[in-house]
C-alpha cells in the first residue's frame, strides 16, 4: 500500500498549485456540477498563511483542502476537497477531511464550521464528523463568501433565490451545538432522492430566467 502524508501546507508546497487547481476544475467537469474556480495564487496564499492541508505520496501530489475564514472568526468553511485520480477509492477524502476539521477546531476553537457541498460523499463525511444539513440562512452572510460562488455555473439560480437555495446543500458544525456520536441522520438514499427533486426544480427555474433574457 503507498504510504501517504498528510500535512499542514506551506510555501514549500507552492509547486502543486496548478496542479491542484487543475484537478478540481477536471473533477467537476466530469461529475457535471458547478465549482468556484480557484487561481494558482489563491491556493498558494492559503498554503502561505497556514490554512491549507495536503496529501503526498512520495513527493506526488495525492490529495487537498483549504480553510477559509469568514465573518471575523465566527465562521471557517472547509472548501476544495479533492484526491488526485491516481489515489481515489482508498478513503483519502475522509482522512484529509478529518486531519482539516481537527485542525481548524484547534486553530480557531470558537468557529462554526460550515460548507456548502453537492457531493454525496462529502455529505457522509461531513456527518460522521458531527455536521447538520442547515438552510443557508444559517450560514455567514459575508458576502465575500457569496461572491466565491460567481464562477459557479449556478450563480444565477443562487441569486435568483435570494441566496437562500441552490443545488448545493449547506451544512453546520457548531462546536458548543456538537451532534453526539451516536445520532445519526445521514441516509444515503433519502439524501440522493432529495437532491434530484431540488435538481429538476432548480433546473426549471433556470429555465425560465433563460426565458426572461
Amino acid at each position: 500500500m503507498k504510504q501517504i502524508k498528510i500535512i499542514k501546507a506551506t510555501q514549500d508546497h507552492f509547486r502543486y498549485a496548478q496542479e491542484i487547481c487543475d484537478v478540481i476544475s477536471d473533477s467537476a467537469k466530469v461529475r457535471g456540477t458547478g465549482i468556484a474556480k480557484r487561481t494558482p495564487d489563491y491556493i498558494q496564499a492559503k498554503m502561505e498563511n497556514g490554512n491549507a492541508i495536503i496529501a503526498l505520496c512520495n513527493g506526488d501530489f495525492a490529495g487537498f483542502c483549504y480553510i477559509e475564514v469568514w465573518g471575523h472568526e465566527k465562521y471557517v468553511a472547509h472548501s476544495g476537497l479533492i484526491v488526485h485520480p491516481n489515489y481515489r477509492n482508498q478513503g483519502l477524502a475522509k482522512k484529509i477531511k478529518e486531519f482539516t476539521f481537527n485542525y481548524s477546531l484547534e486553530k480557531y476553537p470558537s468557529s462554526k464550521v460550515f460548507g456548502i457541498t453537492t457531493g454525496l460523499a462529502v455529505m457522509k463525511i461531513n456527518s460522521d464528523l458531527g455536521y447538520k444539513p442547515v438552510t443557508f440562512s444559517e450560514l455567514t452572510d459575508d458576502p465575500k463568501f457569496w461572491n466565491g460562488c460567481k464562477t459557479c455555473t449556478n450563480y444565477e439560480i443562487l441569486t435568483a433565490k435570494d441566496h437562500k437555495m441552490c443545488l448545493c446543500t449547506g451544512m453546520l458544525y457548531d462546536p458548543i451545538k456538537q451532534t453526539p456520536k451516536k445520532e445519526k441522520w445521514f441516509d444515503k438514499k433519502i439524501l440522493k432522492r432529495l437532491k434530484n427533486i431540488k435538481q429538476t426544480m432548480l433546473a426549471s427555474n433556470k429555465q425560465l430566467l433563460l426565458w426572461k433574457k
